[in-house]
């Protein structure tokens, strides 16, 4: 199958980059000799890969596994925040 620009989402390329260059930073990425295998649906790969722009597998795995192994702060920092902000605070709507 081939993919249409429609396919993929917008912000997927960049997502791709900037979760693998935390990966990198953080440094999960590196010499490159694991292997891992497994079984899956076919429609979840197909769908993932025109998700997000991606065409192989390895990176695909790659990239899946980078964005569980990343930390992920939002939502501490969200309730860190909350009521922060100025109620009074005109924000266009």
């Amino acid at each position: 199958m081939t993919k249409t620009t429609q396919e993929v989402q917008p912000g997927s390329r960049t997502r791709f980059r900037a979760v693998m260059q935390a990966a990198e930073d953080s440094g999960l990425l590196g010499v490159k000799n694991a292997r891992i295998g497994g079984r899956t649906s076919p429609a979840l790969i197909e769908q993932a890969k025109r998700q997000t722009g991606i065409e192989t597998d390895t990176d695909l795995i790659e990239f899946a596994l980078a964005s569980i192994a990343l930390k992920d702060d939002f939502a501490e920092t969200f309730k860190k925040t909350r009521g922060t902000v100025d109620p009074d605070l005109k924000i266009g709507f």
